[in-house]
């Protein structure tokens, strides 16, 4: 069995057959259909062989369905015929619209394009069958954006369609396209998409000066490359097509200002070129060009006007109080260095530069000048020396000047001033380095043993020539002058014997060839030494003495001896060391108790003997005139003074109070042991003096409550005089 059946989509009704050659219409045979949508979309009458269509097809969904039919007995279910694939296609109807793939499209186009520029293709679908009718044949066309744009109907090509379209006139554009089934006839789908056109920018448009003149304005004192002002002009284009350039076309400017492009803001910056100078010139006026920076050949040549634009900008200097101004910077002057003090060095001249030219006052920087060695006029600006001058401490100079107004002080200008001393022929010769000259004492007459050379600190400016000489009566030595600025020294005899002479002095005359001559004797010491056959130095006059008159064993004892010496004195040293370190009788200075010195041994009275040497007192002739205090180490030593003895029945009282007048009197005295020292605090202490010598009132009148209130560092002595187990008796004494 084969049978092909067409069903148009969208409808139900509908039906093909099967029929079968074995069926003879004796309703003995069975159809039986199989295969994709069997049972739910096809349904198949078993006895007639019509296939029926259950539901509405869609060909967009499937157009092609592929079932397989089978014919069987119904009495005996045999098979009388094989199986048969046949196909069912749906047939097409135009039941789909036009689609594009988006609902909306940007796309760019340069301004000023030519008429028929592509500017985006947009195509849309339909889901309709290509092949059957016109149902998928689309034509596109414009429903807004005339008479801009059009589009081509067969491809969706959209295009310009007016020439000089320009951006600054109108930069967006909205256009709507539509795709029309069937051909574009009548009762046809359709579907719409709008298109977002932009013109992109060009360079169309040169810049322009909205503002032909400028006026700007600076101070005179404006630096050079500081910023007097900004200049604007306009450029309708965007981006890199509107970067501008601006240039000044006038010398009268170019000499002065100079003109650079911001490219952040696109403005002219007008900045100083050269000092500017009221005095000199108040006003400038100049010619400013801005063009693009790129050009688009494509319009430089258009009926447009050139891509550049002029202004004129005037700019007007405003005068400000300006320092003074020297006439040179710097000064370079020369001097000789024999000026004497109070000479005529040059002079330095400045001016106010103002129209009101303001008389000028000059000075020097002393920070420049510490030695004060030069001076200046302030009225008129002479330099003068204040001492003498000497090349060969210093050969340059170099001070400040300063110039200020008189009616203005804090205009102030500096200017280097740079002296050179020249020099003057004011220093002898002498030897250029110290020589270590010796002679054999085996050497022959006209034998060379020194080769000398000389120097000066002056600087002539022919350059040094010395001359050398020594007295023609030296019957040791010669000199010859070698012209080079050096000599040979020569022996005269032969002969030398240490024993006779081991040091020869030879006084060398050096001459130079300036103005005035200078001369000076430089003296060679000549050592007379043992030599080789040869010539070589084996041993000069000390070591050779020392080996010859002093035996191994007279060297070894004198060392010794030197060092038992030196032992002696270090031991010595180390013993005068431990004495200062001896503890003084003041520990501490710290102690509360101040100069209080404590005995706890009351004594015997005038009983007790042994406490001291009555003799001792008596006699003084037998006290240790070097026995000095140990508790300080005195500031210096005076000689002991020894006083006169005492007669044997003198009494002790007298003696003790003659004692005590010679030592108040005699200012070199040191004090004793017992003597306590204190400083007098002033008339503004609260405790006053302490001292009872001067106090008109006995011990027992006093009150002493107020020792307590004084505080901590009087907490001792308020304990004893206050406490009334306990008298304390202090006595003071002055020192």
């Amino acid at each position: 069995i084969y049978s092909m059946t067409i069903y148009p989509e969208r409808q139900i009704q509908g039906r093909c057959k099967l029929h079968s050659n074995m069926d003879r219409g004796d309703g003995n045979v069975k159809y039986i259909l199989i295969g994709d949508g069997v049972g739910s979309l096809f349904l198949i009458d078993e006895n007639s062989g019509d296939i029926h269509a259950t539901k509405r097809l869609d060909r967009e969904e499937r157009a092609i369905y592929t079932l397989h039919a089978k014919v069987v007995d119904k009495r005996t279910n045999e098979t009388l015929e094989a199986d048969t694939e046949f196909n069912i296609k749906i047939h097409d109807i135009n039941d789909n619209e036009p689609k594009f793939s988006k609902d909306l499209y940007f796309a760019s186009v340069p301004e000023m394009s030519d008429v028929g520029t592509s500017v985006i293709q947009v195509t849309a679908t339909d889901a309709d069958d290509q092949t059957y009718g016109n149902s998928a044949k689309l034509v596109y066309s414009i429903l807004q954006g005339q008479p801009y744009f059009s589009v081509d109907s067969d491809n969706g090509t959209i295009r310009t369609a007016l020439p000089n379209m320009d951006r600054e006139t109108k930069e967006n554009y909205q256009v709507v396209i539509q795709a029309k089934d069937m051909a574009g006839q009548m009762g046809g789908l359709s579907g719409t998409t709008t298109v977002s056109i932009t013109l992109s920018d060009e360079n169309d448009s040169p810049p322009r000066f909205a503002n032909h003149t400028f006026r700007l304005s600076t101070l005179e004192s404006a630096e050079v490359g500081a910023a007097i002002g900004r200049i604007k002009a306009n450029d309708a284009d965007v981006g890199r097509n509107a970067e501008m350039q601006y240039s000044i076309v006038d010398r009268d400017g170019q000499d002065m200002f100079t003109i650079i492009s911001d490219q952040n803001t696109q403005e002219g910056v007008i900045r100083v070129k050269k000092q500017l100078d009221y005095e000199r010139q108040r006003t400038y006026s100049f010619k400013v060009e801005v063009t693009n920076t790129y050009l688009d050949p494509r319009f430089m040549y258009s009926p447009n006007p050139p891509f550049k634009d002029d202004a004129m900008v005037r700019v007007t200097i405003e005068d400000v109080d300006e320092p003074p101004v020297f006439s040179r910077n710097p000064y370079i002057i020369e001097v000789h260095e024999d000026t004497a003090a109070g000479s005529f060095v040059g002079v330095v001249s400045a001016r106010d530069p103002d129209a009101d030219n303001n008389p000028v006052k000059y000075s020097i920087d002393r920070h420049t000048d510490l030695e004060r060695l030069f001076n200046i006029d302030s009225v008129n600006g002479t330099i003068t020396t204040l001492k003498g001058l000497d090349r060969e401490m210093s050969k340059w100079h170099n001070i400040s000047v300063v110039a200020t107004e008189i009616s203005n002080p804090r205009q102030t200008t500096r200017v280097p001033v740079f002296i050179r001393v020249l020099d003057v022929n004011d220093n002898a010769p002498e030897f250029a380095m110290y020589y270590e000259t010796f002679v054999c004492e085996n050497v022959q007459p006209g034998q060379l043993i020194q080769t000398i050379s000389a120097v000066d600190t002056d600087d002539p400016l022919v350059g040094h020539k010395f001359v050398f000489s020594i007295s023609s009566s030296n019957p040791n030595f010669t000199i010859v002058d070698n012209e080079d600025n050096t000599a040979r020294i020569l022996t005269r005899r032969a002969g030398f014997s240490r024993r006779e002479m081991n040091t020869y002095l030879l006084p060398v005359v050096i001459s130079d060839n300036d103005y005035p001559i200078q001369s000076s004797t430089s003296t060679l010491t000549v050592n007379v030494c043992a030599c080789d056959s040869r010539g070589n130095m084996q041993s000069c006059n000390t070591e050779a003495l020392l080996s010859a008159g002093l035996s191994t064993g007279a060297l070894v004892a004198i060392l010794l001896c030197v060092i038992i010496l030196l032992m002696i004195v270090v031991l010595f040293a180390a013993l005068r060391r431990q004495q200062r370190k001896k503890e003084p009788l003041i520990i501490s200075k710290e102690d509360v108790r101040d100069n209080v010195v404590s005995y706890n041994d009351e004594g015997g009275g005038e009983e007790d003997t042994q406490a001291f040497d009555i003799g001792t007192l008596r006699n003084p002739e037998v006290m240790d005139a070097n026995k000095l205090r140990r508790d300080i180490i005195p500031e210096m030593l005076f000689p002991f003074q020894r006083t006169s003895p005492i007669k044997d029945n003198a009494d002790v009282r007298e003696f003790i109070h003659g004692r005590l007048h010679e030592n108040d009197s005699d200012p070199t005295a040191p004090p004793y042991d017992s003597l306590a020292t204190y400083a007098y605090e002033g008339s503004g202490s609260l405790a006053e003096s302490l001292s009872s010598l001067e106090s008109g009132c006995m011990e027992g009148d006093q009150e002493y409550d107020y020792l307590s209130n004084w505080g901590p560092p009087f907490k001792k002595l308020a304990d004893m005089y206050i406490g009334k187990d306990t008298q304390l008796i202090i006595n003071v004494m002055p020192q």
